[in-house]
């Protein structure tokens, strides 16, 4: 027994001078590996990966390789090197990591999974009618909500909430309605048990990605996870039969079905689906209305807007204003990282004319939110909100930004970029959109506290696309008085 364990520590101790052993050879990046063994950087890129990263910028540059958790990690800030990564599907790797992710926070294994088809499939339904066709039943849902929390106000009466919840819940219900509720379109109570439900599981998603759940919230991820399972669950998925439905959930199933995927994990693709599709907007609407209400200038313009719309031709509205304060409050709050595997030794070429190695079974990640989103060099006192920074002086839309003289074709990447840009980002901007809208038309909505602020970021979300609050910012609404 005592020669066992012996033979287990030396084996041990062999691993840990294995994983920190590793030194920077000719032509790799600067090599950072922290002072703990194997562990290196994790506790501070899982806390604040910004702030970490922004101290690892000041200190290497635009391009260095971290240890985290026994892996190496390559993070590349330079967004005019980036298509360098994007482009490049031969030496990295999108899927692998995906992989990963998908069974560490959705218990999901799909191993015949092609992101190419499944991206065609997503196309097939958030572009052009069948995107117009969801953004409708969207926009029906979002009424019929909202005119439910009408319902327990009048002019005479304010009613207070937190705001970051009333976006989440009013935008979740209606994504929810148009995406999975066909069979339960008219159950107020189901939708609270899902919204309740996701919630919950929502808020472990990020140590659920890390692996750095305590035990007692493993027991709530998990319990979360099977109820959620079971909520999203078609009755007829369960019988093996198949829908009458044309709903997008009834054509996604078939599309997992083609790929042959079996029967509990097309379950436990759902509840993927449902954070893909819902976990962001919500925020988002959150963040712009926190702006728009701490800005008044903001709000005046955006207000002045609303009033004077028109269709046009196409019948879309001409939003200039409302489009620059969408994607300044992404700019301020989209912070997504972009991974990659190394499956394969590579040489990157920087838009500098530097040249790295990057070793095979590494990782190679970019984070627009420091670079170029946050960059001084190219947004012009980045930490502050700016409702017209992408307008021109003639209210066009402004798409030229520059670092260092050289015109930037990356100035802000909420969505992403190239292939992996995220195909329903147009339905999600409609949602928002039409949302704020109808807030900003029907309601008269105040800060509870003239002097209040909006609240800082939870630094735990830093890689998981919108950002959230820690906190709230409590607010007050009623009906708008007819003129």
């Amino acid at each position: 027994m005592l020669w066992t364990i012996f033979l287990l520590l030396n084996g041990l101790l062999a691993l840990v001078i294995l994983y920190s052993s590793r030194s920077r050879q000719k032509n790799e990046p600067p090599l950072d590996k922290g002072f703990i063994p194997w562990l290196g950087h994790a506790l501070e890129f899982g806390k604040d990966a910004a702030k970490f990263l922004t101290r690892m910028k000041q200190k290497h540059g635009d391009i260095f390789t971290v240890r985290v958790c026994g892996r190496y990690i390559t993070v590349l800030l330079d967004p005019n090197s980036y298509d360098a990564i994007l482009d490049d599907k031969v030496s990295l790797d999108f899927s692998r990591y995906a992989q990963v992710l998908m069974q560490r926070i959705f218990s999901l294994r799909l191993p015949n999974h092609n992101p190419d088809t499944e991206r065609a499939w997503m196309e097939q339904h958030f572009q052009g009618p069948s995107l117009a066709r969801l953004s409708s039943t969207m926009h029906l849902h979002l009424q019929t909500l909202l005119r439910d929390e009408e319902r327990s106000c009048s002019p005479a009466d304010w009613r207070q909430d937190g705001l970051f919840s009333l976006c989440y819940s009013l935008l979740f219900g209606a994504g929810y309605l148009t995406l999975f509720g066909a069979e339960n379109s008219n159950d107020v109570t189901a939708l609270a048990t899902v919204y309740k439900e996701f919630r919950t599981f929502d808020g472990l998603l990020a140590k659920l990605a890390r692996s750095t759940l305590k035990q007692e919230e493993k027991r709530t991820a998990s319990l979360s996870q099977e109820r959620l399972w079971e909520l999203l669950s078609p009755a007829w998925l369960s019988r093996g039969k198949g829908s009458e439905s044309s709903s997008w959930q009834q054509s996604y199933l078939h599309h997992l079905q083609t790929e042959g995927v079996e029967t509990e994990m097309q379950r436990r693709a759902m509840l993927l689906q449902l954070w893909a599709t819902q976990g962001n907007a919500g925020p988002a609407a959150f963040w712009l209305l926190s702006f728009l209400l701490t800005h008044p200038e903001a709000m005046r313009a955006v207000r002045k807007e609303i009033r004077g719309l028109r269709l046009q031709e196409d019948g879309s509205l001409h939003t200039p204003v409302f489009d620059s304060v969408l994607s300044e409050t992404l700019r301020l709050t989209a912070a997504a990282l972009i991974t990659r595997e190394v499956v394969q030794d590579k040489t990157l070429c920087l838009a500098s004319g530097q040249a790295y190695h990057l070793r095979q079974g590494d990782r190679v990640c970019m984070f627009p939110f420091l670079s170029p989103q946050m960059d001084p060099q190219i947004h012009h006192d980045p930490q502050t909100f700016q409702y017209d920074r992408f307008l021109n002086a003639d209210g066009t839309e402004k798409k030229k930004f520059y670092k260092g003289g050289e015109r930037l074709k990356y100035y802000t990447m909420p969505w992403g970029a190239g292939n992996n840009m995220c195909v329903g980002r147009h339905f999600a901007v409609s949602g928002i959109k039409q949302f704020v809208f109808m807030v900003l038309s029907r309601l008269d909505l105040e800060l509870c506290d003239p002097t209040a602020i909006v609240p800082p970021v939870n630094p735990g979300r830093y890689g998981f696309g919108m950002l959230q609050p820690d906190g709230d910012l409590e607010v007050r609404y009623r009906l708008k008085t007819l003129q």
